[in-house]
């Protein structure tokens, strides 16, 4: 596969996401994306927590983990649990009760400002670290399994004269 193949594979890519978000767009308020009007049933909800938990990165990453580290992978697993048990019964019971959408709004509503604000920056600054590890896996995996020799320079070199 050629470098230039790829990089239109890519901008394929986010053209349907565009066209996907532009369609799927009209009702665009605060109220829907966060709450959903607050009709959506329990299971897709459910979907959504989990798909937000999951990248690319997990399908790559986590086999690999479980067959080197065994079962002491469960561990995390188990946390996943204790960690939705915990939001089930604890963080959404608030949030309704308070009627916000976020911890952020909670803790401004409750420590004031500054506290939203600090939680918010470390929020972004975990995002914005995670994202950039990820972009990098991706990175690597491309190179290792499609651009071989050099290519991968090339590709770069290519996406940096087209933006």
């Amino acid at each position: 596969m050629q470098p230039l193949h790829i990089l239109f594979l890519i901008l394929g890519y986010f053209a349907v996401l565009f066209l996907i978000s532009y369609l799927t767009g009209k009702d665009d308020s605060n109220e829907t994306f966060f709450k959903a009007k607050r009709q959506s049933p329990w299971y897709i909800v459910a979907f959504g927590m989990i798909g937000a938990t999951l990248s690319g990165v997990t399908f790559i990453s986590v086999p690999g983990t479980v067959a080197t580290a065994k079962f002491s992978y469960m561990q995390m697993v188990f946390g996943y649990v204790v960690g939705v048990i915990i939001i089930a019964y604890i963080l959404l019971p608030l949030y309704y009760k308070h009627n916000v959408t976020s911890i952020y709004q909670y803790l401004n509503k409750r420590l004031g400002s500054k506290s939203h604000k600090i939680g918010a920056f470390f929020f972004l600054l975990s995002r914005i670290i995670g994202a950039a590890f990820r972009i990098f896996l991706v990175a690597l995996a491309m190179q290792y399994l499609i651009l071989k020799n050099g290519a991968f320079r090339l590709l770069l070199r290519s996406f940096f004269l087209f933006s």
